[in-house]
């Protein structure tokens, strides 16, 4: 999917965080490199110096825009963990930058999440009631002070206020809590996000995505299963369950779809190799007549090259992404923001004038964008643009720690296929269904709560969004 200058889909955050590796905060500025494209609005480092002193790092921007030399030396020792985020519940701000830091009695702490806690709201409410006060606007910071609460009642392992935490909280998430000499990992019980664990010499790294073991030289030990917490310290790796509620595996199809690199592994499965096929299955299902295939950069490159194998249509690089755009690009008027996407992406004349294309792009949110680009290559000389997409329509919002958590800004919760297709001024549109979907990956286990409005789990204060979609649906 292009990012699109009036709206873009965005994932929450990247963790990633070292243990028992000198210098890890280097290691961490690395790693946070890597996971870049999972935010890019701020990033943190937390670290553990030879003292047992937690030092921290952040700031609004992109990894390369906040670390330095001179900041990342005072970053010592070989325990440390950081973040890239995207402002989910709570949103921006530079007090919601992760990892957040907490000075307690009972030891300091860290916390980093990627996801959502969907009975936020509820749980706040209460927690301030009875007395607590809140630094922040994040959901994160929820766990802290359940973790906070539970230590104060009883003078048990840490690990056990923790589990009592986890139990407290529901929603997508990954947690990974540092304290002075260890590292807590979670992952919420229906395992909506990945994270996994890397070996590096006599030291262990944790990442959002396999990629980010490569960059620093760690080998792949195991991904962290749903409902479980495990424990990285001097004795190594330690596991237990922290629910007795019932676990599955229902990782968000949009991982593989948009989120993550083409070069990590996601349970087992290479997100180049999904999104490879996902494009076949796609041809199969809506072939299309056209001269070319042309992906949008670039997470539907992998798509495109599918499409045009199983089709033996070329494949042609038909539209180029300037890497170099400022991310802050100042859009006063429409017709700069106009241009900002041509600046962002342009098509290539000589490649697709006179060339009926078909036009491969990961998903539709909004349209807007998808608009922009059929004109550019018509514009460009196209005879006709065929777009497809290798997903089924998104027609439901995502609670769950993607930003699209209202019906408004989905083209496709108001118009069906030939609607949207007018909107976007294609010739025409086709997407690939949620049977061939889940075939990409080969398995059923996957969420596709935003193609289907089949929620795995109960959406507390958000019901009220889906009831009033569904009356006003009703009453047209």
């Amino acid at each position: 999917m292009i990012m699109d200058m009036d709206r873009s889909i965005h994932d929450e955050c990247g963790i990633f965080a070292v243990y028992g590796v000198p210098n890890a905060a280097e290691l961490t500025y690395y790693g946070l490199h890597s996971l870049q494209h999972r935010g890019q609005k701020g990033c943190g480092i937390v670290a553990v110096n030879e003292e047992g002193e937690l030092h921290r790092v952040k700031g609004g921007g992109l990894v390369v825009e906040v670390f330095n030399n001179e900041n990342l030396a005072t970053l010592k020792g070989s325990l440390a963990l950081g973040h890239v985020r995207y402002p989910n519940a709570g949103g921006a701000g530079i007090e919601n930058v992760q990892p957040l830091l907490f000075r307690h009695n009972s030891g300091d702490f860290a916390i980093a999440q990627n996801g959502s806690v969907i009975n936020y709201n509820r749980l706040r409410k209460e927690l301030e009631d009875s007395g607590s006060l809140f630094q922040t606007t994040s959901d994160s910071e929820i766990l802290a002070h359940l973790i906070k609460k539970d230590s104060s009642r009883q003078e048990t392992p840490r690990i056990d206020h923790i589990q009592n935490a986890l139990n407290k909280i529901d929603g997508a998430f990954t947690f990974v809590i540092m304290t002075r000499n260890r590292l807590y990992v979670s992952r919420d019980r229906y395992g909506f996000k990945p994270i996994s664990i890397g070996k590096l010499g006599e030291g262990y790294i944790v990442s959002s995505e396999t990629c980010a073991f490569n960059v620093v030289g760690a080998e792949f030990v195991r991904d962290i299963e749903p409902g479980e917490i495990v424990t990285i310290d001097h004795h190594g790796i330690r596991s237990r369950k922290y629910t007795d509620r019932p676990c599955r595996h229902a990782m968000c199809s949009m991982e593989y779809i948009y989120f993550s690199r083409p070069d990590s592994d996601i349970e087992d499965v290479n997100v180049h190799a999904f999104r490879k096929e996902s494009g076949k299955l796609l041809w199969k299902e809506c072939p299309a007549p056209a001269d070319i295939v042309v992906g949008c950069p670039d997470s539907s490159l992998s798509a495109a090259m599918g499409y045009a194998e199983a089709s033996g249509l070329p494949y042609e690089m038909g539209l180029i992404k300037n890497r170099y755009i400022g991310r802050t690009f100042i859009q006063p008027s429409q017709s700069m923001r106009d241009k900002g996407v041509k600046m962002k992406l342009s098509p290539v004349k000589s490649i697709v004038s006179g060339k009926r294309v078909a036009l491969i792009d990961d998903s539709i949110v909004r349209g807007t964008t998808s608009k922009r680009i059929v004109r550019m290559l018509k514009a460009a000389g196209a005879l006709e643009v065929h777009v497809r997409i290798a997903s089924p329509m998104m027609m439901h919002p995502c609670f769950y720690g993607v930003d699209t958590s209202t019906y408004e800004e989905l083209l496709c919760a108001t118009k069906n296929q030939e609607e949207a297709r007018i909107a976007i001024e294609a010739d025409s549109l086709g997407y690939l269904s949620e049977e061939a979907l889940l075939e990409a990956g080969r398995r059923s286990d996957l969420c596709t709560a935003c193609f289907t409005g089949k929620y795995p789990t109960p959406l507390y204060d958000y019901q009220e969004v889906v009831d009033q979609h569904k009356k006003n649906t009703f009453k047209k």
